[in-house]
């Protein structure tokens, strides 16, 4: 073969041919010392972890293990715990709740009986009032009934005054109150204009309370 021919079908000046395993350029083979390298990384990180617990004391890990196994077992008891406190207040809420409402019920009863004898209580007291008036009424025709009404009246008045009854009477001349006093008419008076003139019919307040305004004129000029 010619020069020119094993020019054109060689390879190039300098270049190592191909499959030369002792060119730069060679492409590594399977099991080269790549794979190895990186196989030896994880045999040595292993060997590490080996080396570790082969060097650690049998008891302390013992001790280590245990002592974990305790925390666990304590947190799951103070869990067990807890939830046992829960239920127990919540039945004491639901019992308190109960006897809540059982004592709110008795003293409703409690008042009613008591306001039921009050009522009792007032109507005979004023029976007795009502059989005086009766027997001042049977009298014989003629007769003067009036000492046995006023004693009958005056029975009642101390009635109504155990019971903090008290009359509402203005004096002329005293400021009007919406609240205690009803004005029927303005009418002529010789008192200031727009005070009371006059009581047409009294009114009645017990404890503070207005059971029956009284009835009044007031004063116009």
């Amino acid at each position: 073969m010619s020069e020119n021919d094993g020019a054109e079908g060689g390879t190039p000046d300098g270049a190592a041919p191909e499959g030369d395993p002792g060119t730069d350029g060679a492409a590594p083979e399977e099991g080269d010392g790549t794979s190895s390298a990186a196989g030896d990384g994880i045999e040595e990180t292993d060997e590490e972890l080996r080396e570790r617990v082969a060097d650690a004391d049998p008891e302390e890990l013992a001790r280590e293990i245990a002592a974990l196994r305790d925390r666990a077992e304590e947190a799951e008891g103070r869990a067990e715990e807890a939830e046992e406190r829960a239920e127990d207040l919540e039945s004491k809420l639901v019992r308190k709740q109960a006897d809540f409402q059982n004592f709110k019920k008795r003293m409703e009863r409690k008042q009613e009986r008591e306001r039921e004898r009050a009522t009792e209580d007032l109507v005979e007291r004023l029976l007795d009032v009502r059989d005086n008036l009766v027997r001042a009424l049977d009298q014989e025709e003629g007769a003067d009934i009036r000492p046995g009404v006023e004693k009958t009246l005056d029975q009642f008045d101390r009635v109504l005054d155990a019971e903090d009854v008290r009359t509402i009477e203005p004096d002329p001349g005293s400021d009007v109150d919406p609240e205690r006093h009803e004005v029927l008419m303005r009418v002529d008076s010789e008192h200031p204009e727009g005070t009371v003139d006059g009581v047409h019919r009294p009114g009645y307040e017990m404890a503070d309370r207005v059971l029956r305004p009284a009835q009044v004129t007031v004063a116009e000029e």
